[in-house]
Order: structure tokens, then sequence, then C-alpha cells
């Protein structure tokens, strides 16, 4: 097996130019994702030929929207335990996978084809020319050159076994009644949003987990917090009452009702007790981030003394935005003209109340399309991580977020993407030569 980026010698050398002279074997990829494009480009640059098929008529749509259309190729974490801890479903696999091919390499990959990635202050990395089409060109120019055949509008409707020996191995169908022979598939066509349309990877004999949607904001109809929509907060505690689900970050009031990172890695967490409890349940902001209801009353308790004879809508202890601020005061029935010492105990109470433990009515989520990831897919039970290969039919490979594997936001999917589709290359050429 020849490491990404690596110069082959020897043996391995030799091997390589023989495939390379008679590549007659092929896999067929399905999925136009980074998941399909990466597993694609790496198998074809090892002697496979490759057909890749996409259902619709865009490719990479996915890495093009990404981090605003900056694309989050991946997080700076180096260390596999904590790796594996941004990841909901599927720690266990990925941990097992990234010991082949992990964060560093994907750097390396990308670097040694000319794209420099940079890592931000919450440890997000992104192309250093901040488009996503840098990262959309690198694919598609390696696919170029090692003559990836792509097809679009190539819905893929049933793959079977044909036999294999001195044939093609599978049948690949399209609804379009195309049919393509391969010795090898690998299945990386992402998560679907309903279970019906698994169907055709039901048929293989594998065990689909129920899809449920991840990584999405919190509706909050009708309720007066929506008007603040734009403010945001840079470090609060958000948890669902009644769970153990709970997150600290960033949060971002919408115009109908909340997101940022820390509610959807959140709803990454929660993805199927909130699902279960059909979107409605309460939620509990800390807007302070750490401090407990006590602390914020003995902060004001404090600042009644040192700002007696401010104004309350003058100032506000806890650095908040002025807005919230003022939303908060209003909620709280204390008028911003009231002086801090004249601030009565009943008023503080709600204070201390709505900044601590803000209790807000959740009634449906909105997907976060940047982002939009189902959790669910293929039992990992049945795949080989150290091949992607199925457990069920030998030369069936899986790839990208048709695993029952889901990370939460900042580089985690793609990382997972790369990981898996770059296996699975490697493992369709060992065995098909």
């Amino acid at each position: 097996m020849i490491r990404a980026g690596a110069v082959a010698t020897g043996e391995e050398a030799n091997d390589y130019l023989y495939r390379m002279q008679n590549k007659d074997k092929r896999l067929v990829v399905i999925g136009g994702g980074a998941a399909g494009f990466f597993c694609a480009v790496n198998a074809a640059r090892l002697g496979v030929r490759v057909i890749l098929l996409e259902k619709a008529g865009k490719l990479l749509s996915k890495v093009k929207v990404s981090g605003g259309g900056r694309c989050n190729v991946t997080h700076a974490c180096y260390d596999i335990g904590e790796m594996i801890k941004r990841y909901p479903r599927g720690g266990h696999f990925v941990r097992k996978a990234f010991h082949q091919f992990f964060t560093t390499d994907t750097i390396q990959w990308f670097g040694d084809r000319g794209v420099e990635l940079k890592t931000e202050e919450d440890g997000r990395m992104f192309p250093a020319t901040n488009s996503s089409q840098t990262i959309i060109d690198c694919l598609m120019k390696e696919a170029s050159a090692y003559g990836v055949d792509i097809r679009m509008h190539a819905e893929v409707v049933k793959v079977e076994a044909a036999g294999g020996v001195d044939g093609p191995a599978f049948q690949v169908h399209l609804a379009s009644g195309q049919m393509f022979e391969a010795d090898a598939v690998c299945i990386a066509c992402g998560g679907y949003p309903k279970s019906p349309m698994f169907g055709w990877i039901r048929d293989l004999g594998h065990t689909i987990e129920e899809p449920v949607p991840s990584l999405f904001t919190f509706n909050m109809p009708d309720n007066a917090i929506t008007k603040l929509m734009g403010v945001s907060v840079p470090e609060a505690r958000v948890r669902v009452v009644g769970s153990k689900l709970q997150e600290k970050g960033p949060l971002l009031i919408t115009h109908w009702g909340m997101s940022g990172p820390a509610v959807l890695r959140l709803s990454a967490w929660g993805a199927r007790e909130l699902a279960a409890a059909a979107y409605r349940f309460t939620t509990m902001v800390n807007w302070t981030g750490e401090l407990t209801e006590d602390a914020v009353r003995e902060r004001l308790q404090q600042v009644r003394y040192e700002w007696g004879g401010g104004k309350v809508g003058g100032r506000n202890p806890f650095a908040l935005p002025a807005r919230l601020w003022e939303y908060a005061l209003s909620v709280c029935g204390i008028h911003d003209d009231l002086r801090w010492a004249d601030l009565p105990a009943k008023e503080t109470n709600k204070l201390v109340r709505f900044l601590a433990a803000g209790e807000f009515t959740v009634a449906g989520k909105t997907t976060f399309k940047e982002e939009f990831v189902t959790a669910g897919g293929v039992k990992l039970t049945e795949v080989d991580p150290a091949t992607m290969q199925s457990k069920k039919i030998p030369g069936i490979y899986f790839a990208g977020e048709i695993l029952d594997v889901d990370g939460v936001t900042g580089g985690f999917n793609f990382q997972h993407a790369w990981t898996s589709a770059w296996i699975a290359a490697n493992a369709v050429v060992e065995k098909l030569f």
C-alpha cells in the first residue's frame, strides 16, 4: 500500500507500474460528494479504472457551501482519543480508521497538491484562500489527471452480484435503465433523510440504523427573543430541560429561534432523543456561560453598591450585547431608567433567573443547510473499519455519511469522509490486484 502522497520505491514501485499498465479493473463509486470523489481519485491514482456516478446535476455540492463557502476541510486535533469525542455516533469505529488516515494525512494530501490549509482560533481548518472552490478545483484536477469517468444524473437503484471469477463481480443499475459492470463498488452517496431511500442498500443484506436529522437549529415560533435576530453571545451554556443534554459555546439568535455552535452541537448529541420528542421541548440558556444563579445574584448585589446611582440600562455587568441586555430588563419588568440602588428584590430574582437559567419553548427545527448531516445509515458492525469493506458482501465498500457515523460541526464530518474514502480506495486496490 502506498501512503498518501508518498513516492513508491522498490517492489512497491514495480507493483504500481504493473497496475498502471494493466488498468482493466473497474471500480464504480456511487456518490459525487467529498467521500465519493476522494475514493475515486485515490483509487484511480493507484491504477484502478474508476467510474463515478452522481444522481444530481452538481458535484461536491456540500463542499461548495460548507463553512459559509470556505469549506471546513478538517479540524486541528492531532490526538485520536480527543478527536473521537466529537462523534456522537461512530466514535469507536472512527478510532480504528483514524490510525490509517488522520488529520495530519489530510493536511499532507492537500498540501502535496498545492492546497495550503490554515487553522482558525476554534481549531477549524480552511484552505488559505478562504474559498471552497480551491478544494473543488483540487479534486477535479485529480479526477481529470487520473481519468476518472464522471457521470451525472445517474441515480443508482440496484446493485447486484454478477458472479465474478472471470467476469465482473457486480452490476450497478441506474434509474434510466443503464447498467455498469464493476469489479468493486464503493457506496459513498451521503446520508439519506428518509428510511425508504435506503431500500437498494437493504437489498444487499445490510441493516440500516434509522435516519434522523443532526446539526439543526431550534425553532421558537412567536417568541419575542427572535426580535433580537443577529445578536450573538460568544459563550453561552444551553441545555435541554429534563435530560442530560447540554453544550457550551457561541449562540446566535435568529429570526426563527436559536442557532450557533452550542445549539448545533447540542442537536447532534441529542439527535435521536429530540426526534423522539418530535422536536418539542424546553431549552434552558445561561447567557453568562459559567456563572451559577448564586454567582449572578452576588454580582448584581455588588453592582448595586458600586454603581448605585447609575441607571440599570446604562451599563451591564456581564458584557452582554446591548440589545440582549435591554431585552433581559424588559422581560423582567425593569425600566432601564431605574437606578441600580433602587432595583427591587423581586425584579432582581427575575433577572437572575433569566441570565443564568432562562427557559425557552422549542417547537420544531430548521436544517442548518451548510452542515446538513443525518444520523443513521449502514450499521457499523457490518463494515470492517480496517478496509471499509462490507462483512456481508466482499467487494462492496462504504465511505462517508452513508455509514452510521456523524460528527459535530467543525470539520469532523469531512475528516471522516476523507479517512473512510482513502481506506476504501486503498483496500480496493489491494483486493483487485
